[in-house]
């Protein structure tokens, strides 16, 4: 199978409810909300790669190789010349340091995509939060005011400047923690271009009657 990767645009930015019209968003799977890891390759994949770190080492070790491949499909489609002029963000996750279940497993993917790339966790979260995979569809999900209360970029590592900026996360969804750190980093880097990557967006199974 030929991997491709694909940009949010007219046709399914209404999914994704906190994104606006000069996002640049791009994506390679498409997860399927309300099914378990059973449905899909993708579900899988993503199954795996949310995997708490208090977890099994035998789950640790499904969550080890969700991250490798997923390093690699990004390294499958993108391209290589742009991947070496940005600085790759990695969205970080919903516990903060010195949490048992803290997961930097998306800069794990980033710093597994290539050797030399920019990767910079300049985005720190000061407090936990519930996960909005385990909030669930109709929980209590955090927004995106409540991310910007706990977000602080780090500043012994925003210099040098950076030239384009890629926001990289596991899933999007509503959009929220794309748009949270798209402010924070827009109004420390303003005039800089920021994209959104996801290993994949969320979308709705067909209902059931």
């Amino acid at each position: 199978m030929t991997l491709r990767i694909s940009q949010i645009d007219g046709s399914n930015i209404a999914d994704h409810a906190r994104l606006r019209a000069d996002d640049t968003c791009l994506y390679i799977f498409e997860y399927t909300s309300r099914r378990n890891y059973t449905f899909s390759q993708t579900n899988n994949l993503i199954n795996n790669l949310k995997k708490k770190p208090s977890s099994s080492a035998a789950q640790l070790g499904y969550k080890r190789q969700a991250i490798s491949n997923c390093a690699g499909y990004f390294r499958d489609t993108l391209n290589a010349g742009w991947l070496a002029t940005a600085t790759l963000v990695p969205v970080p996750g919903s516990k903060a340091p010195g949490h048992p279940d803290y997961d930097d497993r998306m800069a794990q993917v980033c710093a597994q995509i290539a050797s030399g790339l920019d990767v910079r966790a300049m985005v720190r979260q000061t407090a936990s939060t519930t996960a909005s995979h385990e909030a669930g569809e109709s929980g209590d999900r955090v927004t995106v005011e409540e991310l910007l209360a706990v977000y602080e970029l780090d500043e012994t590592i925003a210099l040098p400047l950076p030239a384009t900026i890629a926001i990289v996360d596991d899933v999007l969804t509503a959009g929220t923690h794309y748009r949270a750190m798209h402010t924070v980093l827009s109004a420390r880097f303003p005039g800089v271009p920021i994209y959104g990557l996801f290993i994949a967006r969320r979308v709705f199974p067909p209902e059931d009657f």
